[in-house]
C-alpha cells in the first residue's frame, strides 16, 4: 500500500538515540539467545527444553498445570503441548491428569528430567556468566534490573490469561 505524505508525517519515527537503543537491545537479545541455544544444544536440549526443566524443578512436587507453565514460559498452550510431547518422548517429563479438573493436565518432571537439570544447570550458569554477567559491572547489572523490571511487569499485567494473547506468544 502506498503511503501519502500525510500518513508518513503522522508516524512518530524513532529518533537516532531511540533507534540506536532499540537496535542495540534487539541485536544483543538475539545474540544472547543464540549463544544460550548453542550451549543447550551441547546437552541435546533446546533453550525451551531447559526453561521447562527449570520451571518444573522449582515447582512444588516438580509439577505445574500446563496452563500455568504456558503462562510462565510465554508460550501458547498448543506450542507448549507439542513441546511437552517432545520432552515426554525423551523421558524428561510426563503428563498427569488433574483430579479436580478433567480437562486440566499437569506437566511433571521425571527422575530423568531431574537428573538432566542437575547435570546441565552448572553448565548453563557458566554460560550465562560468560556471555552476560561477567561482561557487565555490578552497577550495570543493577541498572538493567531497574530498567527492565517495570517494563516486563507492566507487559505481564497487560497480558490476558488466555492462550495466544500475551506478548511473546
Amino acid at each position: 500500500m502506498a503511503t501519502t505524505a500525510t500518513q508518513t508525517t503522522a508516524v512518530p519515527w524513532l529518533t537516532e538515540p531511540e533507534q540506536a537503543a532499540w537496535r542495540s537491545f534487539i541485536t544483543t537479545a538475539k545474540l544472547v539467545m543464540a549463544e544460550l541455544e548453542r550451549g543447550m544444544a551441547q546437552h541435546d536440549l533446546s533453550g525451551t527444553d531447559y526453561g521447562v526443566l527449570v520451571s518444573l524443578s522449582e515447582a512444588p512436587d516438580r509439577r505445574l498445570r500446563m496452563s500455568e507453565l504456558a503462562q510462565s514460559m510465554l508460550l501458547e498452550k498448543s506450542r507448549l503441548s507439542h513441546q511437552i510431547t517432545r520432552m515426554e518422548r525423551a523421558g524428561l517429563v510426563r503428563r498427569q491428569s488433574c483430579p479436580s479438573d478433567r480437562r486440566g493436565q499437569f506437566a511433571v518432571l521425571t527422575d530423568a528430567g531431574w537428573e538432566t537439570i542437575q547435570r546441565v544447570a552448572p553448565h548453563h550458569v557458566e554460560l550465562v556468566r560468560s556471555i552476560f554477567i561477567d561482561r557487565l559491572t555490578p552497577q550495570q547489572l543493577a541498572q538493567l534490573t531497574e530498567l527492565f523490571t517495570p517494563l516486563h511487569t507492566s507487559m505481564r499485567e497487560q497480558c490476558p490469561r488466555e492462550e495466544g494473547d500475551c506478548p511473546g506468544d
